[in-house]
């Protein structure tokens, strides 16, 4: 359940509570999640595979248990793949993958890349730091890059309190991301909606213009 607190820790301490949180979950979350993408995940990484250039390479934010790198691995797009959970890191260590540690929000991005992907991540940014993590995101890309995200739709901040941990949980409505997106330089090429019982997810790939 998701509900607002007024005396929500500073922006560092909420990343740090997500973060431990999915310390502690990491195998179930890769148990729980199929590792074929399909539906409008599917959809997504297939549209972005189709429009970059063959030998592209991406970089993914929150890669989590891995399973849509190796998606677009199949697709035949190289992707260097990082998280900030350590438990993640080593559940696709076990599986021979490499993973880089990295915080998206306060770590500076490398690249230049064709591509940035960050799925079911963004929407534990606190929504102070959301613009400069965009800005990050965009200058990580070669110009005319390909961005695919997706977003959590809805309106206020609060906290998801599972059996593992906690988690921010910063929600948008389209037109404030759209805006958003477009001030860090993006333009919105592609996006589609998927609903998961009372939960509505925002699936979008933007262009740094």
């Amino acid at each position: 359940m998701t509900r607002s607190t007024p005396d929500h820790p500073a922006a560092s301490d909420a990343n740090r509570r997500t973060i431990e949180g999915y310390e502690a979950c990491a195998r179930d979350y890769a148990a729980a999640v199929a590792p074929t993408p399909s539906g409008v995940g599917e959809a997504a990484l297939r549209r972005l595979a189709g429009e970059l250039p063959r030998g592209a390479r991406a970089l993914e934010i929150g890669s989590g248990p891995g399973w849509d790198a190796d998606f677009l691995e199949a697709l035949g797009v190289g992707v260097d793949r990082t998280d900030v959970t350590s438990a993640f890191r080593a559940f696709q260590a076990e599986r021979g993958r490499v993973v880089a540690s990295l915080d998206v929000v306060e770590d500076a991005l490398p690249g230049p890349y064709d591509a940035v992907v960050a799925l079911c991540v963004l929407q534990h940014v606190e929504r102070e730091r959301f613009d400069e993590v965009l800005r990050k995101i965009a200058g990580a890309l070669h110009p005319r890059g390909l961005f695919l995200a997706s977003m959590r739709e809805g309106e206020g901040d609060g906290w998801d309190h599972g059996e593992s941990g906690d988690y921010r949980l910063v929600l948008w409505q389209a037109d404030a991301l759209h805006a958003r997106l477009a001030a860090a330089g993006f333009a919105v090429e592609w996006e589609a909606r998927h609903r998961h019982g009372d939960e509505r997810w925002l699936y979008l790939i933007a262009r740094r213009a």
